[in-house]
């Protein structure tokens, strides 16, 4: 079943981690901006789009390999250790964004060993005057590490099926597309309000709130699935004995069995109507028999 809730989740989380969003993609950004002259305002549009498409693109292909490893663990039932994992990660990048604790950055340690190979097939795609290779550069960059990404991608794995991951991650990238497309028109003034102590702890905050919503809806699933087997497991049972009865109340009941005994008792009674008058016939034949004896013999005695 596809939990819309998870596609919801991850765009909002795109949407408040807009923080995070402007330190990791907003000088890649700045740097496109620049290398477009001011008055080719619609090409630069097009080459910012182009760019975020690209980037998009990657967290999509992400999805959809994280979801191909997800679905052998879904199938040993794995869904709620997924989406325990996937709520402590959003729990740190919260964390992470208010400062009040940097764990996060060791997992982005483990994905700069694939981005050293990434990263310098980006160098000659420089300078970006064109929405080619703008694209490909995207493509390129989404591979950056990054623990909000990880993030993501932990909860989009907790779908049932790639295609469904590749797609919340989809879902997550866009949330992401309007901060960073803003941070390409206008990134000092938008840097300068996300930097903002307070901002950055009340999108922390939600973050956090995301995170154990997460974890608490992986635990009451993984409840509710145990109940609904329960509940089915009972209801067989319930067929199985009602199934019994009906059996017996047609063994002991049917119209059809007592139509059969009374056949076959109606023979025997007749039988035994027969014998029971042959036997008065035969009595009373003997009672008239016996003082027609009686008197022979009184006279066999008197002669």
């Amino acid at each position: 079943m596809i939990d819309f809730n998870i596609f919801l989740s991850l765009f909002v989380l795109g949407l408040v981690s807009s923080t995070h969003c402007i330190g990791m993609c907003g000088g890649i950004m700045g740097a496109l901006t620049m290398a477009i002259p001011a008055q080719a305002k619609t090409k630069r549009g097009f080459i910012l789009v182009a760019y975020n498409l690209g980037r998009i693109a990657s967290y999509a292909l992400m999805g959809l390999l994280a979801g191909v490893f997800a679905k052998q663990i879904a199938a040993l039932g794995g869904v709620t250790i997924l989406r325990v994992i996937a709520g402590l990660l959003l729990i740190a990048m919260g964390l992470y964004l208010a400062d009040w604790w940097r764990g996060l950055t060791k997992l982005e340690t483990l994905g700069r060993y694939v981005w050293v190979y990434i990263q310098p097939l980006g160098k000659h795609l420089m300078p970006v005057d064109n929405i080619p290779k703008a694209l490909f550069l995207g493509a390129l960059w989404g591979w950056l590490p990054c623990g909000l990404v990880y993030a993501a991608l932990a909860m989009a794995m907790t779908q049932p099926a790639p295609l469904m991951a590749a797609s919340a991650m989809l879902a997550f990238g866009l949330g992401t597309l309007p901060a960073v497309l803003a941070a390409g028109f206008a990134a000092q003034q938008l840097t300068r309000i996300l930097q903002q102590r307070q901002v950055r702890i009340g999108l922390a905050l939600i973050i956090i709130i995301f995170g154990l919503w997460t974890i608490w809806g992986g635990v009451g699933h993984s409840h509710q699935h145990q109940h609904e087997q329960q509940h089915t497991q009972q209801s067989v049972e319930g067929v199985d004995h009602s199934a019994m009865d009906m059996d017996h109340s047609q063994m002991d009941h049917s119209s059809m069995d007592h139509s059969s005994t009374q056949s076959m008792k109606e023979p025997e009674l007749e039988r035994q109507r027969t014998e029971g008058d042959t036997k008065i016939e035969e009595n009373k034949s003997s009672s008239a028999s016996s003082p027609a004896t009686g008197d022979s013999a009184d006279h066999m005695h008197h002669h």
